[in-house]
């Protein structure tokens, strides 16, 4: 292919892209959503450790700045923890937006967005965010013991925007289906859940990384 013909597809494969593109949970119908977003305090959120065998070390990485509304996360390499919302759910929409903030170097970024996850963390499925793109895994029940699952093979696309850009994440959980939209298609299905309720949350790794526009909306009036 010569560079004019190079020059040429990138506005027709960039069309395409957008044309695959479907909105948002949240934009699509925006009424029943709660704002989780958390207070200085973290009232209704608490800490948890990862493992949890591990100690909660004293860390006070996660920080809510009130006039951006948004919570940072500041990437403590010694803290490796989840901040757990203290409602558990059933068959619910999680909507998160996300961005790392950019470090010298490449380093290997890492964090993520948790639902249906044990009160413990032993059982969890997580939203993988980083640079690899977005997809399901994570720790959850198969005839009743605890089996490590890795969705990234069957990930349909990498969506994830360059790092020190704002992300979007909805994870849908209905019934046994887990699925994971990421800015503006749906990328990453899990179909075999037999975890029916749990807790959501964000996970402190390593990495500075921001949080903001937190929802919630239940459904089929499931708690």
């Amino acid at each position: 292919m010569n560079s004019s013909l190079r020059l040429l597809s990138i506005p027709v494969l960039m069309a395409a892209m957008t044309a695959a593109q479907t909105p948002s949970a949240l934009e699509s119908n925006p009424k029943g959503w709660t704002d989780i977003l958390p207070e200085a305090s973290l009232k209704g959120w608490s800490r948890a450790a990862i493992p949890p065998t591990d100690p909660l070390r004293d860390y006070a990485g996660w920080k809510v700045d009130k006039a951006s509304r948004t919570i940072l996360c500041e990437g403590d390499k010694l803290a490796h923890e989840w901040l757990r919302w203290d409602k558990e759910l059933a068959d619910f929409i999680f909507h998160a937006e996300w961005r790392f903030r950019k470090l010298e170097g490449e380093p290997r970024y890492n964090s993520g967005v948790f639902v249906r996850t044990s009160k413990d963390a032993v059982i969890w499925h997580q939203g993988q965010t980083g640079a690899g793109g977005g997809y399901l895994f994570g720790n959850t029940l198969v005839a009743g013991e605890a089996k490590r699952i890795n969705l990234r093979e069957q990930m349909k696309e990498n969506r994830v925007k360059p790092i020190g850009e704002w992300n979007t994440y909805e994870i849908r959980c209905q019934g046994r289906t887990i699925a994971l939209w990421v800015n503006g298609a749906v990328v990453n299905e899990f179909a075999e859940c037999d975890v029916a309720k749990g807790y959501i949350g964000l996970e402190a790794e390593n990495f500075p990384i921001e949080f903001r526009n937190l929802k919630v909306k239940v459904l089929g009036g499931g708690k």
